[in-house]
């Protein structure tokens, strides 16, 4: 696995072919499948997001934004990128973020109650901060 900045093509893959738990998150959240993917443009175009390549082939896309004392990320993946190679990748990846943000703390939000959810937050190094009304805030200490 591997990752480059990432390109409207690689989006509109990975859009086109949508995990659905990705797509039950967004619903989740108040977005529609439209909402969501103009947010990752407005990230790509800033140039703050990245495609994940396996064989390469487009799999997933991270992006970030600074918000305050944290950076926050968005996720979009299709099914194959969800497996032990891509967590063990991935927790390497998201500490590059974290160096690109300046070693601000990383806050994820899931809108999932899937325990397989949680597990992963826990294997990348987040820990669970707080929980909302359907949502949990997972964050990422600074190294």
């Amino acid at each position: 696995m591997d990752y480059r900045t990432a390109t409207s093509l690689d989006l509109a893959a990975i859009f086109r072919d949508l995990s659905l738990r990705m797509a039950d998150q967004y619903s989740a959240a108040g977005l529609n499948i439209e909402e969501a993917k103009d947010e990752f443009l407005m990230s790509l175009k800033e140039g703050r997001a990245h495609t994940l390549v396996q064989d390469g082939k487009p799999v997933a896309i991270i992006a970030w934004r600074e918000v305050g004392h944290a950076a926050q990320t968005a996720f979009a993946a299709h099914d194959s990128f969800f497996s032990r190679l891509s967590v063990r990748f991935c927790k390497q990846h998201i500490r590059r973020i974290q160096a690109v943000c300046g070693n601000l703390p990383i806050d994820s939000y899931s809108w999932s109650d899937r325990p397989e959810v949680a597990k992963w937050f826990r294997i990348l190094g987040f820990r669970e901060r707080e929980r909302g009304n359907g949502y949990t805030i997972f964050e990422l200490d600074p190294e």
